[in-house]
């Protein structure tokens, strides 16, 4: 599937939540094309890099939280793929010398632990503090469990789920508290996100771990197992390149799967 039709495709999804918002129309065929949708991401491995981030989170969140957990609200479902979005662009994640997210990382669980930036407002402060808690402990999850400066907030002596979870709440219902959260139409999204943070922190651990920091490994072996016997079967070239691909991706090499080292000219390999 082109990048394009898969954007079109996910905005149909989007459409179909915003016009049953307050109910869940995950029935069967809507899951099902949900996971016929992440199927089509894997299926041209040449095609990620030219689909939309924003219609790739949406869709990893319908999955996770709209399928998988029932969610029934369509602008909490935005306004997490907007956040999420943001926090993930490059321009906005710093990477440090050996590539990794922990300088980026630190920095945001200094400003959440000990708020001392400057912001317009007392909402766009608590706002930005409660993404940071919800971001860092539903895509970093392991990174929490290490111990922090000071003894504020309580005293807490490490940065764990429980401090960012604490913390969240408090700061998405400071936010929603705010009388700019109504001007902006964010008061009741804000409320759902302190009052279940627990729950999107569960669902952003699944969509961290499977899609976003990790790739869906059962998938990415599946692809590679059909494009092998595809060259199986008909001897092509480009299907045992696509198989290396994948086996790339999955980090294998020839001690695992020999066959995908094959001189692909040898028909008497097999």
């Amino acid at each position: 599937m082109k990048a394009e039709l898969l954007g079109e495709e996910v905005e149909i999804l989007r459409e179909t939540i915003r016009a049953n918002d307050g109910s869940n129309v995950a029935t069967g065929a809507f899951a099902r094309k949900v996971d016929a949708l992440i199927g089509a991401f894997y299926d041209d491995i040449g095609e990620l890099s030219a689909i939309q981030l924003s219609d790739i989170l949406d869709l990893f969140l319908i999955k996770v939280l709209y399928v998988n957990r029932g969610s029934r609200d369509a602008e909490t479902l935005a306004y997490l793929g907007r956040m999420m979005e943001r926090y993930l662009q490059t321009g906005e994640m710093a990477l440090g010398p050996s590539g990794g997210h922990i300088p980026y990382l630190s920095d945001l669980m200094e400003e959440t632990a000990h708020p001392s930036g400057t912001f317009q407002n007392l909402f766009e402060a608590y706002r930005r503090y409660g993404d940071n808690a919800l971001f860092i402990s539903g895509v970093f999850p392991e990174s929490l469990g290490r111990k922090r400066r000071g003894g504020r907030m309580g005293g807490a002596p490490l940065v764990d789920r429980q401090f960012f979870v604490a913390v969240g709440k408090q700061y998405y219902g400071l936010a929603a508290s705010q009388d700019l959260a109504q001007r902006v139409q964010q008061r009741g999204t804000l409320q759902r996100l302190s009052s279940f943070f627990d729950v999107y922190v569960d669902a952003l651990n699944e969509m961290s771990g499977r899609y976003v920091m990790g790739m869906d490994m059962q998938l990415l072996a599946d692809r590679m197992l059909d494009a092998f016997n595809r060259y199986r079967q008909t001897r092509d070239i480009a299907y045992l390149e696509t198989a290396r691909k994948y086996a790339a991706l999955l980090k294998l090499d020839g001690h695992q799967w020999p066959a995908l080292d094959a001189m692909a000219g040898d028909p008497g390999y097999f």
